[in-house]
């Protein structure tokens, strides 16, 4: 597969259709988290609701690190610099563990308080705590093996991970039960048998990437020296992963902003909100496929100097992910009730859900538009903008939005579903212009 040589249509499908089977299993594996969750209780429920935002926080470092890694390394590919490709790559695996202990620390120290913040009192907060413990024990494996997945995705290789992620899944089916209900002859863990589960499974991960990317062409040429911190590629990759990762940064506080909002009306809409998300991220999945063949193909024919490719890679990623939305924006709608009814019995829970899901129908196509925008801007090595569009959309403009409708007129709940509708609809139709503006300046430079 040759990034800057091959038809572009024919380059998208291989590169996303993988990666979306592959993130298909990996949400799959966070809804088999719910549903255990609902076996156990609505408050179990309810704290991982809760916890959502803390858990997309360890998230965010471990794909902005591997967002700007990926960049740097598929730059380097397209200049034919694999000397450099595999300096970014070692020195990102470093990265990567500091980081993880770091935010694992930080984690710790700071969850009680914060999920006392989002009115989490008594069993909710126990719960609450009870998961993310279990989660900041392996928080060093998310971030890693994020990270190792970058060489994969510089070079558009998206089958071996979508092989670890459905593996995954498989895994997390057996392992839940095994720990929640103490199976043979563990003691039963409740809800932090999930976030174990989850930590063990991460360990998983992290072997077998490191097993088969170690034998890759790519990193034969990789020797020890090649760890050895070397602060000035380290400040490289911060640069390009920083704004990445608070961006997605962003998106866990956005979570928060808006689960906050929803706790003011009852738990039941907070496990509600919880479960609804769910089913929006299975149907938003063929789209974030596409985000990985826009950053690799925007790397590489950027590095190569091919920019009709990347600006031919972007368009049709968006068209692509505007027609899956369409089509998924008419199942959400027409299946919300059914969907809420998979995960809770609570009369309750699933109005508030499908509530939130009848509005989400129509927010769905604002998605592609951002998501690949940002992503074909970081394959430009141009991160930042990412970093001020997620910091209106899910702070600045949702706190003047919801409290304006939920609360200034009076609209409750339904002014917080429709407020997420607005703000990410405005940061969408900014973003597209502002994607063609940087393009159009790269292009004529």
């Amino acid at each position: 597969m040759n990034l800057v040589e091959d038809p572009i249509p024919q380059l998208v499908r291989r590169i996303a259709v993988p990666a979306s089977i592959g993130l298909f299993f990996n949400t799959m594996y966070n809804v088999v988290d719910t549903y255990f969750a609902g076996l156990i209780s609505t408050s179990a429920q309810s704290g991982m609701s809760r916890s959502f935002a803390l858990f997309l926080l360890l998230v965010a470092v471990g794909s902005g690190i591997s967002n700007g890694t990926t960049a740097l390394i598929s730059n380097a590919l397209g200049k034919k610099d694999k000397e450099g490709a595999r300096l970014y790559f070692a020195q990102a695996v470093v990265f990567a563990c500091l980081a993880g202990l770091l935010v694992s620390f930080i984690g710790w120290r700071t969850a009680p308080g914060l999920f006392r913040l989002l009115n989490a009192e008594g069993e909710n907060l126990d719960t609450a705590l009870a998961f993310m413990n279990m989660i900041y024990l392996g928080g060093v494996f998310f971030i890693l093996q994020m990270t190792l997945n970058s060489v994969l995705n510089a070079q558009g290789q998206t089958r071996l991970y979508r092989n670890v992620l459905i593996g995954s899944f498989l895994g997390n089916c057996v392992l839940n039960p095994l720990f929640i209900y103490g199976w043979l002859g563990l003691p039963p863990l409740g809800v932090a048998g999930i976030g174990m589960a989850t930590s063990v499974i991460q360990l998983g991960e992290t072997l077998v990437l490191l097993y088969f990317i170690s034998r890759s062409d790519l990193c034969q040429g990789i020797t020890a020296a090649h760890f050895k911190p070397r602060w000035a590629v380290i400040r490289e990759i911060t640069g390009q992963a920083l704004p990445a990762a608070l961006n997605m940064a962003a998106v866990a506080l956005g979570v928060y902003v808006i689960t906050w909002y929803v706790a003011q009306f009852s738990n039941e809409a907070v496990a509600g909100y919880g479960i609804a998300t769910r089913v929006e991220q299975i149907v938003l999945l063929p789209t974030i496929g596409l985000n990985f063949a826009v950053l690799a193909l925007t790397g590489q024919n950027n590095g190569a100097g091919r920019l009709d490719r990347v600006q031919e890679a972007w368009h049709a990623c968006i068209r692509y992910g505007l027609g899956l939305m369409v089509a998924g924006g008419v199942l959400v709608y027409v299946f919300r009730d059914f969907a809420m009814r998979r995960f809770s019995h609570d009369p309750l829970v699933i109005e508030h859900g499908a509530n939130y899901l009848s509005v989400a129908a129509l927010t769905l196509c604002v998605y592609p538009v951002l998501f690949q925008t940002v992503f074909m801007l970081q394959g430009l090595k141009r991160p930042a903008y990412g970093l001020w569009i997620g910091l209106y959309r899910q702070i600045v403009a949702p706190l003047l939005v919801f409290n304006a409708l939920a609360f200034g007129l009076g609209w409750k709940l339904w002014g917080v579903w429709w407020g997420v509708s607005l703000v990410n609809w405005s940061a969408a139709l900014f973003t597209l212009w502002w994607g063609k503006r940087v393009l159009d300046k790269v292009t004529a430079a």
